[in-house]
């Protein structure tokens, strides 16, 4: 990275893990102007939601354009990036200060601010999908129902409560498991072909393997295939059995239970009865009709 890029925008979320943002923003533009040269590199704090779009939209004239924060500002940037065109979108990079840092775990970004600045600075720009759902970019998950609900009821406890780690999503999982499991129904149709009904308890589609600050919900899934991973949890399935898989899904060993579904595609259509949770790298999304689709390598994204 260190060669050849130019300028570099800094994009950081100051109220990032209860305020630590802001600290490590001057961090990183500290280290990464020892390197580059100090009038290389242009911090930008952003002021509210979608502030970080708005900047990553607008940056003219940068190499690279790197997000510093939770999964939500590193989702603002790339949707920023992606409406420019594909031609003029910079070089993309993370420096994870957030809660589950999901993204940075796909692409092995430390959560340490120095050392992951130190990995931007070795890293190679690498051709990497990005996901579609009507109309919106996602870097890593998109999901309906009850892990959908699960990762909403646990940015509202960490809110709430100022917690953070792969523990809180737990917590908020159980409690979603002992009192709303509950089954959606939903056609589907997966790159074009036949649709199909089924029952949902949990609709999971990813372009990395990781939610829920750590849950390896699709073991197989890589940011640089040019597919969609998928995976369905049918009924039924009592609390317990339900708490087990759930339990077993943080190192992936969920895959064999007959409950689930895994599948692949580069595109699918998803029709829900009623509008279910729903949620895209942690963001709250509100629709009972889903077009999804991957868009291959359409960022270049600096990995170590």
């Amino acid at each position: 990275m260190a060669e050849g890029l130019g300028k570099v925008l800094l994009i950081a979320n100051p109220a990032a893990q209860n305020g630590n943002g802001g600290p490590a923003a001057d961090r990183a533009a500290a280290l990464l102007r020892a390197q580059l040269g100090e009038d290389a590199v242009v911090l930008a704090r952003t002021a509210g939601p979608r502030h970080a779009s708005e900047i990553a939209e607008r940056a003219e004239g940068c190499g690279a354009v790197i997000a510093l924060g939770g999964d939500g500002v590193i989702h603002e940037v790339a949707n920023g990036l992606m409406r420019r065109p594909a031609a003029e979108r910079p070089v993309f990079g993370i420096v994870p200060v957030g809660s589950g840092n999901d993204y940075a775990r796909t692409l092995g970004v430390s959560e340490k601010v120095d050392e992951a600045c130190a990995q931007l600075l070795a890293a190679e720009a690498l051709p990497t999908d990005v996901g579609c759902v009507n109309g919106q970019w996602f870097v890593e998950t998109l999901s309906f129902g009850l892990d959908a609900a699960i990762a909403l009821d646990t940015m509202e406890r960490r809110v709430r409560t100022g917690r953070t780690g792969t523990a809180l999503y737990a917590e908020a999982g159980v409690n979603q498991l002992l009192h709303h499991l509950e089954t959606r129904r939903y056609t589907a149709s997966f790159d074009g072909g036949e649709p199909v009904q089924a029952d949902s308890i949990m609709f999971a589609v990813q372009v990395g393997p990781y939610y829920g600050g750590g849950f390896k919900i699709c073991p197989d899934a890589r940011v640089d295939d040019g597919l969609l991973d998928v995976c369905v949890a049918h009924p039924p399935v009592g609390v317990a059995r339900a708490l087990y898989i759930f339990l077993r899904a943080k190192s992936g060993g969920h895959t064999g239970f007959k409950q689930m579904e895994l599948r692949r595609a580069t595109a699918l259509h998803v029709e829900f009865d009623e509008a279910p949770p729903a949620q895209m790298d942690g963001e709250h999304i509100d629709a009972r009709i889903f077009d999804v689709s991957v868009e291959p390598a359409a960022l270049r994204v600096l990995r170590p």
